[in-house]
């Protein structure tokens, strides 16, 4: 009984949606170009929209992307000179440590 409620049921809408393409496809046969044409323009003045805000988006991306190669180059110049002075600093700690060893080994031999 169910099963033959729902075949009914389905043949029911079957029949709703051919009357309703039907009637949609006489409706757009009758409609003239002229009805199509406001659609149209708005269509293409919001495509054209759209055209621009990509193009600033673009844009946009294209200054995001200088930024990041300008911070990077910053970056690795600051990693740079971090280097080189860490590497200073390592000279500089090992001269002083001769140094002070000399500087003892000196007064060790200086009679009291």
């Amino acid at each position: 009984e169910l099963w033959m409620s729902l075949e009914e049921h389905q043949d029911a809408l079957e029949l709703i949606m051919s009357k309703y393409r039907k009637q949609m496809l006489q409706l757009l046969q009758g409609r003239k170009g002229e009805d199509a044409e406001p659609v149209l323009k708005v269509h293409q003045a919001n495509s054209l929209e759209m055209a621009s805000q990509i193009d600033r988006v673009c844009e946009m991306g294209e200054v995001m992307r200088k930024a990041v190669q300008v911070d990077d180059d910053q970056f690795f110049k600051v990693q740079e000179k971090l280097a080189q002075l860490e590497l200073e600093n390592k000279e500089l700690r090992e001269l002083l440590s001769i140094s002070k060893e000399s500087f003892e080994v000196g007064r060790e031999d200086l009679p009291d």
